[in-house]
């Protein structure tokens, strides 16, 4: 099988485990807290297991300054997980995930507030004609409390992930499993004045296996996928499968939950697609800058699309 081919596969199954995320959270009963704080427990079990019997702790590369790095993206990573996870309460899975990936247009802002990125008259386009998708896939009417509420969690789910899609792509040199590693990690301590320890009996025995499933599945092997295809895939087209994640979280929802979104939200999705795509081939296209060195194991950056 071609290396690239390959990549195709392991990036397209990636996608699909990404889609089905959100039936796991809502089907364990659990709070997003709690969710986030066991998905970090089995996923650091699933990705330290991995890493170990790799050798990835030989030789790998952090620095004092890299683990700071590591650790303060990992709190940005954790809350994003929380947010979006009450976006998918508050509203639906499918509105919480095509909102969410509104993420590559928080990060050109960031660019331009922290790096004096220039926005260019071209990249201004495509964040109006997001925009003005968001408004339209987000169907919100005034006194819809709920939808309202879903959306401004998934936006700031958002916001946070390109925070840490920010600060991860300074971390040159390390291996993105050992990064995801300490983000997880970081999250246990973090999340855990939140979790209710006492009252996770009621959780029940299937809830126990959607949650163990969120760790060992959705961040165990979804990233071990991931991160083997953008080893083997050409920048752009990472990015256009990254699309199969939202239209399988789609599709699940609907089948799963019989929610689907209506005609004037459906008109909002190709066009948050569309400039998405855009954004993140243009970013892609930009030489990288000079103080920041180019090394096979940094995150690709169609991570942003990733839950």
């Amino acid at each position: 099988m071609r290396n690239e081919t390959r990549g195709t596969l392991e990036l397209t199954l990636a996608m699909v485990l990404s889609g089905t995320l959100g039936v796991f959270v809502v089907e364990s009963g659990a709070s997003p807290f709690e969710v986030v704080f066991f998905r970090c427990l089995f996923g650091a079990l699933a990705l330290g297991a991995y890493s170990l019997v790799r050798g990835f702790f030989t030789g790998h590369g952090f620095t004092a300054g890299k683990l700071g790095l590591a650790a303060l993206g990992g709190v940005f990573i954790v809350f994003n997980w929380v947010f979006l996870f009450e976006a998918y309460e508050a509203s639906s899975i499918s509105l919480a995930t095509v909102v969410y990936h509104t993420q590559p247009f928080f990060l050109v802002l960031l660019g331009a507030l922290l790096t004096r990125e220039r926005i260019s008259a071209g990249k201004l386009g495509w964040l109006a004609l997001a925009f003005v998708g968001l408004v339209l896939v987000s169907g919100v009417r005034p006194g819809d409390t709920a939808s309202l509420k879903g959306l401004g969690f998934a936006l700031v789910a958002a916001v946070l992930y390109a925070l840490a899609t920010f600060v991860t792509k300074r971390i040159t040199g390390v291996r993105p499993h050992l990064i995801a590693l300490v983000q997880v990690l970081v999250g246990m301590p973090l999340l855990l004045p939140f979790v209710d320890l006492g009252g996770l009996g009621g959780v029940g025995g299937g809830g126990w296996g959607w949650l163990v499933g969120l760790g060992f599945i959705h961040t165990g092997l979804m990233y071990v996928l991931m991160y083997a295809a953008y080893a083997k895939l050409p920048t752009a087209k990472i990015a256009v499968l990254a699309f199969t994640y939202p239209a399988v979280a789609m599709g699940v929802d609907w089948a799963v939950y019989g929610h689907h979104i209506g005609l004037v939200q459906a008109l909002g999705v190709p066009l948050i697609v569309l400039a998405s795509l855009r954004v993140t081939l243009a970013r892609a296209a930009a030489p990288a800058p000079r103080t920041v060195a180019r090394a096979p194991e940094a995150a690709s950056p169609a991570a942003t699309r990733a839950a």
